[in-house]
């Protein structure tokens, strides 16, 4: 297989799991806590699920944010009109983020490059004031609360994800791995080479019969159902659903963390995550402005780096 994918080396996975999953025991000695790691992991799955979009098919979308807070806001109402049960808000969340974003491609699959961006946006932009207007449902501009992420009833035991921030940890990571390994059957798969051939060149695939509007709704599709995912768990993080999770703004940033740590990188938009994260929870404790200084640094990797930053570590590595 071609592409950044088929060069992934194992060693990259197992050094990137052995960290996640040693990360609350060496986490607190350099600053870090429980809850940061988690964010890690829920913004690492949007940009990754993102980057199925951007990196392997070359199709760019400014509205993802919409189905990240779409799966915020099902997995939060879930929990506070339907039922206590933490899986089913997951699964909720994560199916009305997806279906909402396969619905909505079926009418901008034809468009390309700064139309289909734009569309995105104001797609995205609709869900916002519908959010943020819905007081009596949505919570308004204050946000949806109420509700709160319940232990997993396992029949002959419960894990207590409620209380417990490390044991919510590994469960958002159980979810993160099963994803991932998902991600890398589908781009590995004969529809992931096709997405592959569209992304280095539409037309030349077009002409050996591909039908490209169908694999982009496709893929368009997967992505937003992995964002609504990631989506759904932010919201049992922090217990919390808001208009700002399907703001635009959100939806640059996965833009930012995905092409930081390198759109053609499997593991790349988590690395991106990664920096972007930890940035803002140590640069915002000191100033209001931190978002400059992550954009100082964006365009640093942006112009010495355009692999983004796992892609000049391979570079290194590979000298």
């Amino acid at each position: 297989m071609s592409g950044a994918l088929a060069r992934e080396r194992p060693t990259t996975a197992i050094v990137i799991f052995a960290l996640l999953l040693t990360a609350p025991f060496w986490l607190p000695y350099v600053g870090g806590y429980d809850a940061l790691a988690t964010r890690v992991l829920v913004f690492g799955l949007a940009a990754m699920g993102f980057n199925m979009l951007l990196g392997f098919t070359g199709v760019m979308s400014f509205g993802h944010a919409a189905y990240f807070g779409l799966g915020a806001y099902g997995a939060g109402l879930m929990l506070r009109y339907v039922t206590s049960s933490t899986m089913l808000a997951v699964v909720s969340g994560t199916l009305l983020g997806g279906l909402a974003g396969s619905l909505f491609g079926t009418l901008i699959v034809r468009r390309r490059g700064v139309y289909f961006a734009m569309v995105t946006i104001a797609f995205g932009q609709i869900c916002y004031y519908i959010a943020y207007s819905w007081n009596s449902f949505t919570g308004g501009f204050d946000g949806l609360r109420g509700f709160s992420r319940q232990p997993i009833d396992l029949g002959f035991t419960s894990i207590d994800i409620q209380g417990n921030g490390t044991a919510f940890y590994y469960f958002v990571l159980l979810i993160f791995a099963l994803a991932a390994a998902a991600m890398g059957l589908i781009l590995r798969s004969p529809f992931g080479r096709t997405l592959l051939a569209i992304r280095e060149n539409e037309r030349r695939a077009r002409f050996l019969g591909i039908p490209i509007e169908r694999h982009i709704w496709m893929s368009f599709s997967i992505s937003c159902f992995f964002t609504a995912l990631a989506g759904a768990l932010y919201a049992l993080l922090n217990n919390f659903a808001d208009p700002l999770g399907l703001h635009y703004t959100l939806s640059g940033e996965i833009v930012i963390m995905t092409v930081m740590g390198g759109m053609r990188a499997f593991w790349g938009p988590l690395i991106g995550a990664a920096v972007f994260v930890v940035l803002e929870d140590t640069i915002s404790s000191m100033t209001v402005n931190w978002m400059s200084f992550v954009g100082i640094i964006f365009i640093l990797v942006v112009l010495f780096f355009p692999r983004g930053l796992l892609g000049m570590l391979k570079r290194r590595d590979a000298a």
